[in-house]
């Protein structure tokens, strides 16, 4: 990912927050092969924070989103970025919560064999605890149903 990739998220997410009258500046680093995108909550109230971050993240899912489809609308696929939206911590408390949820269900499953389903997780949320247990040399992952009753399953590899 270059600067322009990561400079073009940045400003297109203030300016969707700018059209939201939640006027917020965006710092920007680089993650592996993503570009963080943080929004600054020092200027947003608490209300304001909690509607942008929503129930369980999706306004963040919604708006990360939003940024991966429009940003990169027309490019080939080499050509496009990655991004993740961050506000007030919350992927940070998110990523540690999932991990927790994924090593005790691996936990689980292996102690008893008996393959377990997880509901309730958005999709950006089941692509992170697939990832999580990838690595997993007794444990394998994927996903069942139609959205929205979409579930994870993890079980033990056969």
């Amino acid at each position: 990912m270059d600067e322009d990739q990561m400079q073009q998220g940045k400003e297109w997410l203030e300016e969707l927050l700018k059209v939201g009258a939640l006027s917020s500046a965006v710092q920007v680093a680089q993650e592996e092969d993503s570009c963080w995108l943080t929004i600054n909550e020092i200027n947003l109230s608490a209300k304001q924070i909690t509607a942008l971050t929503g129930f369980n993240g999706e306004v963040l899912d919604a708006l990360q989103y939003l940024i991966n489809t429009v940003v990169n609308l027309g490019k080939e696929e080499e050509e496009k970025a990655a991004y993740t939206v961050e506000l007030n911590g919350y992927r940070f408390r998110r990523y540690q919560e999932l991990s927790a949820l994924a090593e005790n269900a691996a936990k689980q499953v292996r102690q008893t064999g008996v393959e377990l389903e997880i509901k309730s997780l958005s999709s950006v949320e089941r692509r992170l605890i697939h990832n999580i247990l990838k690595d997993s040399e007794d444990i394998e992952t994927y996903s069942r149903g139609q959205e929205p009753d979409r579930r994870l399953v993890i079980k033990v590899k056969s």
